[in-house]
């Protein structure tokens, strides 16, 4: 431990001996780093805070969402430090005195596009930073800014409505010609080839209707055809009057008259299509038997002779089968009609075989003007809508939370940081110097190291002998070292002063 500790003293002493060496590098390096910070400019920043508020006083499905709105917020954004604005800025601010020409102008803009951030922090809540020389300059410039915003918030929306609501109504009156004129095409095609199809759409689909109508028109024709030759059958098979049944109904038995109504019940039922199998038609037909059998052996009551009445089975299916012939006419009609109309189409088509792409190509242009007039006109009654909500109220309004602050502090550089390190950094260089030629040394401090470097025995050593004269020399010496190092922190603190009072004279 001895050892160690006058290894220390011993290289204490040697710096010490170099100690003006030491001072000097300090001062040296301590003016050249504290000329090159006060070389360097000072930036104040300016902040601000704007609230974006967005009225939703209309609902969403008439165009105006607040996504459109937010929309609007982005644009003004990124057109906020545009080169336009910027302009109005510098000539708005202080920054217009330091301007004559117009490229001083154009380089105060190139600075200002590196000096102010616009920034979204949540909500809706925009931060605006400006950075200047000035703290005066720094304020001048945020507020420019945010009336800039208030600015093209006003006029900005309300002028581009205008313009596209005259965009589009002259778009909306081109367009409604245009489909005046396809619809009148469309129209004359249409009479003179699709008007007697049945049906909607092109040529190929109405003749695709048609024929499937054709189809329907033949099964219903044979079934109605079916069902008269049944009815005819039936008429063969019934007497159109029954014997001994003349006079007045009162004349026939309660037999005569239980066979009358069984046979009106058996008519009816063929009417309905039922089989000679059905379960219906099988019961009645057993009635039927009985009750003829009982009829032809009741006696007649009353006079009448052997006269005949008419047959009400006879005449139901007479009314049945003219019922039958009507619809077989009309189905042959219309039958008639469909295949005179395909005909008619077929041979137009042999004769010109472009009709079809000709009416694909109307239909599709006739839908697409149509589609596309919808659309301008349901956009223009958006867009107008949305004017007129401006008109009475601003879509977007804004705030300002914390207006332009008027910074006492630069935000660059920090001096007295600066001034305190160059400071360090100069005493830490004076004694490196003074260690690093310590260790050049061609002296040897005490006699053991000189009998350790020569290897010869040392046999004494004789300490220096100081003088009165000598002795108040060194003290005038460590005065003017003393003198010297205060004046180094003399001046940093004078430099800290100077730092300090400039701030206090730019606030």
């Amino acid at each position: 431990m001895s050892g160690f500790l006058t290894e220390v003293q011993i290289i204490l002493h040697t710096m010490w001996m170099r100690r003006w060496i030491a001072l000097g590098v300090a001062w040296g390096v301590a003016v050249l780093g504290w000329a090159v910070v006060a070389q360097l400019h000072n930036s104040y920043e300016s902040r601000a805070r704007v609230f974006v508020q967005l009225n939703t006083i209309l609902p969403s499905a008439v165009g105006i969402t607040a996504a459109d709105q937010q929309k609007d917020v982005d644009t003004i954004r990124q057109t906020l430090t545009s080169a336009v604005n910027l302009e109005k800025v510098v000539r708005g601010t202080d920054l217009a005195n330091t301007v004559k020409t117009d490229r001083d102008v154009a380089d105060r803009v190139s600075t200002l596009s590196k000096a102010i951030k616009i920034t979204a922090q949540q909500d809706n809540l925009f931060e605006i930073v400006a950075s200047a020389s000035s703290p005066k300059v720094a304020a001048q410039i945020v507020q420019k800014l945010i009336d800039l915003f208030v600015e093209q918030n006003l006029s900005g929306d309300r002028d581009e409505t205008n313009s596209s609501l005259k965009f589009l109504d002259a778009q909306l009156d081109q367009r409604q010609k245009q489909l005046a004129d396809a619809d009148a095409k469309r129209a004359d095609f249409q009479n003179r080839y699709l008007g007697s199809l049945p049906g909607s759409g092109s040529l190929t689909d109405r003749m695709g209707a048609a024929r499937s109508a054709m189809a329907q028109v033949d099964s219903d024709l044979a079934a109605a055809q079916s069902a008269l030759s049944v009815v005819n059958g039936q008429m063969a098979g019934t007497p159109a009057n029954i014997p001994g049944m003349a006079g007045s109904a009162a004349s026939a038995g309660p037999a005569r008259a239980r066979l009358n109504a069984i046979q009106g019940q058996l008519a009816d039922a063929r009417a309905r299509g039922y089989t000679e199998n059905h379960p219906d038609v099988v019961a009645l037909r057993s009635q039927l038997a009985s009750a003829q059998a009982a009829a032809r052996s009741e006696p007649m009551v009353g006079g009448g002779g052997a006269a005949a009445a008419s047959n009400p089975a006879y005449v139901g299916l007479r009314s049945i089968q003219a019922d039958k012939q009507a619809q077989v006419a009309a189905l042959s009609a219309r039958k008639a009609q469909l295949q005179h109309d395909l005909d008619a189409i077929n041979g137009k088509l042999a004769g010109d075989p472009a009709v079809a792409a000709q009416q694909s190509q109307i239909d599709n242009d006739y839908q697409v003007m149509k589609d596309g007039y919808a659309k301008l006109l349901a956009d223009r009654e958006a867009i107008k809508l949305r004017g007129q909500a401006q008109s009475q109220t601003d879509s977007i309004k804004f705030s300002v939370i914390d207006p332009p602050t008027a910074p006492r502090v630069p935000a660059s550089p920090n001096r007295p940081l600066l001034l305190t390190g160059v400071l360090i950094v100069a005493l830490g260089a004076g004694v490196a110097v003074a260690f690093g030629l310590a260790q050049f040394k061609t002296t040897f401090a005490t006699a053991g190291r000189l009998e350790k470097a020569t290897g010869l025995p040392v046999l004494g050593s004789i300490g220096a002998i100081v003088t009165k004269a000598e002795i108040a020399h060194r003290r005038r010496m460590l005065a003017y070292f003393a003198g010297g190092t205060g004046a180094l922190g003399a001046a940093y603190v004078g430099l800290l002063g100077v730092e300090m009072l400039q701030r206090g004279l730019a606030a």
